[in-house]
């Protein structure tokens, strides 16, 4: 393969043998090489086949609009990534982790601050890829000179969550989709109202839905939990808790899973705001 030109020096771009065009990725590619060289193989890494897809298509204009740089800092967090969860992320992780990435130093930059409202339930409920999040804050201090604070590593867990590769990903948010509006229609109908689909606690609630349904599908739940903290949640409310049981009962009947005391806890607490003011007004 010929080199047709270089981004810097660790990202090229060139034509495969059908002289279909190709970004390929690989530490020191490019070093002291010039258009019309030969590209090492033996030093390449990653290949993204261009303008074959609306994947490929979006990826070639993000590095169009963006600094490489960004761009090589979610090769270096996705490869990390892989060898730490020990699988293969998804290619979209290099589109959509790019782009939160180069809008983050963005914000930084023009002193925007975005608080991640799952924060606290990203490092509970996510702990790897929050670690990696955490790790990739590092990588981009190191670049750029930039700390980005700690809602960025909760952000960035996300992205790695959703890019997790199981082979049947159409199959998959079918199931999910089912797990969260059957757990919505057990709430419905336990306290006889209509959920305000318009607030942000419904909003928080459907996100922690759809991340728990993940859950559930790769079998991750597990019986940690402190007992003064359920034990307060299960006095203090009552009829959240209460659904919350109901909800176990489904899943158990269901996937043969049993919610841990955490899961519990989250879900009275969510069930408990989304249905207050519901309540309150009926």
């Amino acid at each position: 393969m010929i080199i047709e030109k270089i981004l810097n020096n660790n990202v090229l771009l060139t034509k495969n043998h059908k002289g279909k065009e190709i970004i390929v990725m690989g530490r020191g590619i490019s070093f002291k090489k010039s258009p019309g060289d030969y590209v090492d193989d033996y030093k390449i890494d990653k290949i993204f086949l261009l303008n074959e897809n609306e994947f490929t298509s979006r990826l070639t204009e993000l590095l169009n609009d963006i600094p490489v740089s960004h761009f090589e800092l979610t090769n270096d967090i996705v490869t990390y990534a892989n060898s730490v969860l020990q699988t293969e992320l998804s290619d979209k992780i290099y589109l959509t982790l790019t782009d939160h990435i180069h809008f983050a130093i963005d914000r930084y930059e023009k002193g925007l601050e975005l608080k991640n409202a799952l924060l606290f339930e990203i490092k509970r409920f996510y702990k790897k890829e929050f670690t990696i999040g955490l790790e990739a804050l590092r990588m981009i201090e190191q670049a750029t000179g930039l700390t980005l604070e700690e809602d960025e590593a909760g952000f960035i867990a996300m992205h790695l969550v959703n890019a997790r590769m199981d082979g049947n990903e159409m199959k998959s948010t079918l199931k999910m989709t089912k797990i969260v509006q059957d757990v919505l229609n057990i709430v419905t109908y336990h306290f006889g109202i209509v959920l305000d689909e318009s607030s942000l606690n419904y909003s928080r609630f459907l996100t922690h839905l759809q991340y728990f349904s993940m859950r559930v599908l790769r079998n991750e739940t597990n019986n940690s939990g402190e007992d003064f903290l359920y034990n307060q949640i299960m006095k203090t409310y009552i009829q959240a808790f209460a659904c919350v049981q109901k909800i176990n009962d489904y899943l158990e009947k269901t996937h043969g899973q049993s919610l841990s005391k955490d899961e519990q806890v989250y879900l009275t607490i969510h069930i408990h705001r989304v249905t207050e003011r519901n309540s309150i007004e009926n």
